[in-house]
């Protein structure tokens, strides 16, 4: 094997990257979830979570990060109303 073929083969595709921080980032939820940790702050930093795993996943992997503005708009918008009703719901419950 050429020096330039196991560099190659040991080079991650941009995929497995962003697969590989939307498990990290699933871990810290459920770390955070399992320490039972609560408040508005650990609330708000959860959902932030939530809503970067749901842009990534947008992004890499339905395609929209080469879509038109439009479609990219509109799952942005999605993503910050169910985000923001889901924070509104829990800081009137509070």
């Amino acid at each position: 094997m050429h020096s330039d073929d196991r560099k190659t083969s040991l080079r991650m595709r941009p995929c497995t990257r962003i697969w590989l921080l939307l498990v990290l980032l699933t871990l810290v939820s459920f770390a955070i979830g399992e320490a039972q940790l609560g408040g508005t702050a650990v609330m708000l930093f959860v959902l932030a979570l939530a809503l970067l795993k749901g842009r990534l996943v947008a992004s890499h992997f339905m395609g929209l990060r080469r879509a038109a503005f439009l479609w990219r708009f509109v799952m942005a918008s999605y993503l910050l109303t169910v985000g923001g009703m889901v924070a509104a719901a829990y800081l009137l419950a509070a």
